[in-house]
C-alpha cells in the first residue's frame, strides 16, 4: 500500500468521488487532522512516509522536502505552484502537478464579477445604504471601457471572451504574445506600460515568481489613468499593497478589487477603504470547479506515482 496525505483541509467536502478514487487505486489515505493550512513542522509530521501529497496552499520549501525522503509527487488542488521550491523538488525527483484547466472558469467569472461591481459601485452602494445614506453613484457601462489584461493564458483568455459579450474593448499583454489568437478574438496587443496608460480597468492574470514581486508598484500605478481600477485575482505578491493604498487615498485610482494578498488573512490599510472590494481568496470556490480540481489532482497524482514506480 502507498500512503498519500490529503493536505488541503476541505478535500472531498463537496463530492466523495476523488477520495474514493484514491482508495480504489490502493492508496492508504491520510487526511489533514487540523482542519486548516498546515505549518511546515505540521506538514512534515503528517506527511512522514507518504509517497504522494494532494496539496493545498501550504508551502513546500527545501527544509520541508528534505524531511520527506519518501515523497515522490506533490499534486496541487489549484493552479498556482509558487509555494513549492521547484529546484529542490527536481533535485529529489519529486513530480509537481497542478490543475490550471479546472480553476480557469471560476477565476475568470470572479474577475468579471468584480469588474462589474467596481464600475457600478455595487458593494460601495450597499455599504452606504446599510449606514443610512441613500446616495446614488453614477456608474459606467462595460461597453464604455477599455480593459487591459496582463497575462493572456487560460484565465486571461476566458476573461477576454466574457468581456467581449459585454462589448468592452479588450487590450492585453503577455510575455509570449500570440498575435494570431489576439487577432481572431479582437484583443489588441500592447506593451505593459502602454496597456497601463490606456486602460480604464487593469486585471492581472500571471503567476507569481520572485522577479515579478511587486510588479505593480508605485511607478506602474502612476502610469494608470486617473480614475481607473485595478483587479487582482492572480497572486498577492504581484501588487505592492502599500503603494496601492496610497494611489487610492490620493484619488489617482477610483477603486480596486483584490482576491489575493501578500499575507493571508489580510489585515492591512485597504480594509478601511470603501472603494476597495476585498474577498478571501475565493477565486476557485465555485462548486463544480472545486470538484473538478480535486478530481484532476487525484488523477495527476495517480499517473505520476505509476510513472515513478514503472521507472524504478
Amino acid at each position: 500500500m502507498t500512503d498519500v496525505l490529503i493536505a488541503t483541509s476541505t478535500f472531498g467536502a463537496l463530492d466523495p468521488q476523488p477520495l474514493e478514487r484514491l482508495r480504489r487505486a490502493g492508496m492508504t489515505v491520510r487526511t489533514n487532522t487540523l482542519g486548516r493550512s498546515l505549518r511546515p513542522e505540521e506538514l512534515i509530521a503528517q506527511a512522514q512516509g507518504c509517497a504522494g501529497i494532494i496539496a493545498g496552499i501550504e508551502r513546500y520549501d527545501q527544509t520541508v522536502l528534505e524531511h520527506l525522503p519518501q515523497l515522490r509527487v506533490i499534486s496541487r488542488v489549484g493552479a498556482g505552484v509558487d509555494g513549492i521550491d521547484h529546484e529542490a523538488a527536481r533535485a529529489r525527483g519529486i513530480v509537481v502537478a497542478s490543475t490550471p484547466d479546472a480553476v480557469s472558469p471560476a477565476v475568470a467569472e470572479l474577475t468579471v464579477g468584480l469588474l462589474l461591481d467596481l464600475i457600478r459601485a455595487i458593494s460601495a452602494s450597499d455599504a452606504q445604504v446599510r449606514r443610512g445614506r441613500w446616495e446614488k453613484r453614477m456608474g459606467r457601462l462595460a461597453s464604455e471601457l477599455t480593459v487591459g489584461l496582463i497575462g493572456l493564458g487560460r484565465i486571461g483568455r476566458r476573461v477576454a471572451a466574457l468581456l467581449g459579450e459585454f462589448g468592452a474593448r479588450v487590450i492585453g499583454c503577455d510575455v509570449r504574445p500570440d498575435p494570431a489568437w489576439a487577432k481572431e478574438h479582437g484583443v489588441a496587443l500592447r506593451e505593459r506600460d502602454a496597456l497601463l496608460a490606456e486602460s480604464d480597468v487593469v486585471t492581472l492574470h500571471v503567476p507569481y515568481e520572485p522577479l515579478l514581486h511587486h510588479a505593480i508598484g508605485a511607478r506602474e500605478l502612476g502610469l494608470m489613468k486617473r480614475g481607473s481600477f485595478l483587479i487582482n485575482t492572480s497572486r498577492g505578491g504581484l501588487v505592492d499593497e502599500t503603494a496601492l493604498a496610497q494611489a487610492l487615498a490620493s484619488g489617482h485610482l477610483a477603486g480596486a478589487a483584490l482576491d489575493v494578498f501578500e499575507q493571508e488573512p489580510y489585515e492591512g490599510p485597504l480594509c478601511g477603504m470603501d472603494q476597495v472590494i476585498l474577498t478571501p481568496h475565493i477565486g476557485s470556490y465555485a462548486r463544480q470547479a472545486r470538484i473538478e480540481m480535486e478530481r484532476q489532482a487525484v488523477e495527476h497524482l495517480l499517473v505520476a506515482l505509476n510513472s515513478v514506480q514503472l521507472t524504478k
